[in-house]
């Protein structure tokens, strides 16, 4: 195996491992303003006790992505110094912006929520909740910005083999930028919801702090079903920037191997490879149904894999296959959340066992639908690391050895399962806690500590 291929292993590994922790945070920090704001109306210690309990987990996740974030940063001068040379100039910006405009919002406030629940007014206190999340969404902004950048490259010209930025607005949102922003953050509250609603079902499975969890609960099956609803509609629009400036990463999609009129909408499928070293799609498919939701025509042109070189072609088994379950999942996670909803209503939830065991079973499932995302997103770019500019095999470190690129894998994945476990076990232990005794918090309400002023109710 080459370096170019361990460079690219290492590099998904590192950010498929941080991912797991950015829509827990930023699922996880929705419910912190949620419970905040209704302690900030009702000032009743249940409430208060639901928003402390959705903090601690917040932090805990929050610490670990932070720690798992910066890694990436250095992969990009160490394994990846050609490509980080070439996109420097535009790079720069959006990714300072992320330091000093959302890291700072969300570290500093989030240190009013651990440590001045007491020293400043509700309505203070709610405010810096708002914050914190409000920084967890802006540092996914100028994340986003920067890949989509990738995608779709715009206001920039190319001086001495650099790119070059001409026009900060152009670049930053480019066509694939809003899109893309827009469908991560509702997968990511999907993905946080399903962690609020399986920490619930456990709950409710061992009939503890079931006020807690019904309430809990509603808020994240209400908000996990529009988001999941929302998908469909998110990813149909960035199937359309795509199929205008990425048309072979829309091929790879759907494995349309030529050019054609009426292409088929495989709704699930598996390839098949044949002599000449293309793929035959078998399984259930819409014929002509690419063409109608790209076009709005059942007979319109889609641009095959045959309008670029074989070499500038992706691998398309993967992005297919990843693509279909990606959309399988989020299929089975609109029937799940329908029919808890539906239970809910019905008070049938709590005694619905297979359907809370469901719940958290949707936990690692909404994560790998995240991941195959990414995964199609991405290697359906292939074989470019900055579409049309520069390819992935140019842009990997020269000075860096097979051997530096396994012994640092290796160590990684030592370190990152020793941080994983700790996360977990942090995790996990804080909701075998649960919120807060009410009745310890009134007794410490008592002990001299003095209301919030300018509280609001």
């Amino acid at each position: 195996m080459d370096a170019a291929m361990l460079a690219r292993i290492q590099f998904a590994f590192t950010i498929s491992y941080h991912f797991i922790f950015v829509p827990i945070s930023i699922g996880v920090g929705m419910m912190v303003v949620l419970s905040e704001h209704r302690y900030y109306k009702s000032g009743i210690p249940a409430d208060k006790a639901a928003s402390n309990f959705w903090i601690k987990l917040f932090t805990a996740t929050f610490a670990i992505g932070v720690a798992t974030g910066i890694t990436m940063e250095f992969a990009f001068g160490a394994n990846w110094a050609n490509y980080s040379r070439f996109v420097g100039n535009i790079f720069g910006a959006p990714l300072a912006a992320e330091g000093l405009l959302a890291f700072f919002l969300e570290s500093t406030f989030l240190g009013v929520l651990l440590f001045g629940r007491k020293k400043v007014s509700r309505r203070f206190y709610y405010v810096s909740a708002c914050l914190v999340w409000a920084g967890a969404l802006l540092s996914a902004l100028w994340i986003i910005i920067a890949n989509s950048w990738m995608q779709t490259p715009q206001g920039y010209k190319i001086e001495g083999g650099r790119a070059v930025l001409t026009s900060f607005w152009a670049a930053a949102f480019n066509p694939s930028t809003a899109p893309r922003y827009f469908h991560t953050v509702a997968s990511a509250l999907l993905m946080g919801c399903f962690v609020v609603a399986g920490v619930c079902a456990w709950y409710m499975l061992k009939k503890r702090h079931l006020h807690f969890a019904r309430q809990a609960m509603l808020w994240a099956i209400s908000v996990g079903l529009v988001m999941a609803l929302a998908m469909p509609l998110l990813g149909h629009w960035g199937a359309l920037v795509a199929a205008e400036h990425q048309p072979v990463k829309v091929a790879a999609f759907e494995n349309v191997t030529d050019t054609e009129d009426g292409a088929t909408l495989w709704l699930f499928g598996w390839l098949t490879k044949n002599d000449d070293g293309t793929y035959d799609t078998h399984g259930i498919g819409i014929p002509k149904g690419l063409s109608l939701i790209l076009h709005l025509n059942p007979d319109a042109r889609v641009t095959g894999l045959d309008s670029v070189p074989a070499a500038d072609r992706p691998p398309e088994p993967i992005v297919f296959q990843s693509y279909h379950l990606m959309i399988g999942l989020g299929m089975l996670f609109v029937l799940v959340l329908l029919l808890t909803l539906v239970m809910h209503y019905l008070k049938r939830l709590e005694n619905a066992r297979w359907l809370l065991w469901s719940l958290i079973a949707c936990i690692p499932l909404a994560l790998l639908a995240i991941n195959m995302g990414w995964v199609s997103a991405e290697v359906g770019r292939q074989p470019w690391i900055v579409q049309g500019l520069m390819r992935t095999t140019d842009g990997i470190s020269p000075a860096v050895s097979t051997g530096e690129i396994w012994t640092t894998l290796g160590l990684f994945g030592l370190i990152y399962l020793v941080l994983f476990v700790a996360w977990l076990r942090i995790f996990v232990g804080i909701i075998r806690k649960g919120p807060e005794d009410v009745v310890e918090m009134l007794e410490a309400d008592k002990v001299g500590a003095p209301a919030p002023a300018g509280a609001g109710r």
